[in-house]
């Protein structure tokens, strides 16, 4: 039997609403898709290994989901760095001051779940402000002591389902000093912002005490990558590097100033605002970013875009719309830091910094 995801597959769309029917669910258009998705699977692949695959990865994207769901109100800041760095080391230190002072400020720690450089984001947060997403390995990876009787633990079978829980559910990403997977996750996520397929966030690179590092790292981006035209100058925007916890978090804390979120609606880009702009900020950001503009469209401040109903929790933003050109990602971070810049302090009671 041929099946289609339109409705054109007979008794069997009867049968798939009436499972769905008594089972309940919400937004059932999205789950038949599903169900018939998983069907054409079983048609089509007489794999086992590839079933498993695909059986393993819903399995493990709906628990990410329902562990993630309470909290998806607070936001979060996922830590990387060496699952090797002992807590005797200045840079052990340096990560739980840090994460201390984002759980300060409201934010929770998602970490890899492990030793060294993970156990310390959990440390500082705390368990009760942590999420711990770990991997199946044959070293290097238990639970760590801080999480290991924690509810907010999700152990992975696949590296891939466990990269995108990292990202998808973070609001800035935190990297130390590590090893290759640490190097890994780091140009994952430059490259996913840096194509759009991740949006703009905080990416805050904090180096050991003598910049033995990210800053060599960057030494790096400018001589060999910049220099022979691998990357442009505007991806140094993407990323910012520093020695210092507290500016790690004044940098993540300053770009939710004025910004709160962006969305695509077709050609539309709609960046949700906290606060709305004043006309004249409004023309600021029109000269200084006309070239992220696309020719014909405008900047304007509106109130939410009809299709995005389906986040009814933030209807109320003022947005800025207009059409993004898709290309100059780096220029759109300096954008939103552009928004930010228009931050009025008495607004923002208790911000860390000023800037």
């Amino acid at each position: 039997m041929d099946l289609h995801f339109s409705r054109q597959n007979g008794e069997l769309d009867a049968i798939i609403d009436d499972l769905i029917g008594r089972v309940g669910v919400y937004h059932p258009g999205i789950v038949r898709e599903m169900i018939i998705s998983a069907l054409k699977a079983g048609q089509e692949n007489d794999y086992l290994a590839d079933l498993k695959l695909m059986r393993t990865t819903m399995k493990e994207m709906r628990y990410t989901n329902k562990i993630f769901g309470p909290y998806r109100d607070r936001k979060k800041v996922t830590i990387f760095g060496s699952a090797r760095t002992q807590s005797d080391e200045p840079i052990y230190r340096k990560c739980v001051a840090f994460s201390r002072m984002l759980a300060e400020r409201g934010y929770m720690a998602i970490t890899g779940g492990g030793g060294g450089i993970m156990q310390a984001g959990n440390e500082g947060a705390g368990a009760e402000n942590s999420f711990a997403v770990n991997i199946r390995l044959p070293f290097e990876q238990e639970t760590n002591p801080v999480m290991e009787k924690s509810k907010n633990v999700i152990v992975y079978k696949y590296f891939f389902n466990r990269k995108v829980a990292f990202l998808k559910e973070a609001q800035a990403v935190a990297l130390f000093p590590g090893g290759f997977g640490t190097l890994d996750e780091a140009m994952e996520t430059l490259t996913l912002i840096q194509t759009g397929k991740n949006p703009p966030i905080p990416l805050v690179l904090i180096d050991d005490d003598e910049g033995e590092y990210w800053e060599k790292i960057l030494e790096f981006m400018k001589d060999i990558l910049l220099r022979k035209g691998l990357i442009s100058g505007e991806d140094f925007s993407l990323f910012s590097i520093t020695r210092d916890p507290a500016e790690a978090v004044r940098i993540i804390d300053d770009f939710y100033r004025v910004y709160h979120s962006m969305r695509f609606v077709r050609n539309t880009l709609a960046i949700r605002l906290n606060h709305p702009l004043t006309p004249e900020e409004i023309d600021t950001l029109s000269h200084e970013f006309g070239e992220i503009i696309e020719p014909g469209s405008r900047l304007e401040q509106r109130d939410a875009l009809p299709e995005e109903k389906d986040q009814p929790d933030i209807m109320h933003l003022p947005r800025l719309t207009f059409e993004f050109n898709h290309f100059s990602y780096g220029l759109l971070k300096a954008f939103i830091r552009r928004i930010n810049s228009f931050y009025i302090k008495e607004s923002f009671p208790g911000s860390l910094g000023g800037g």
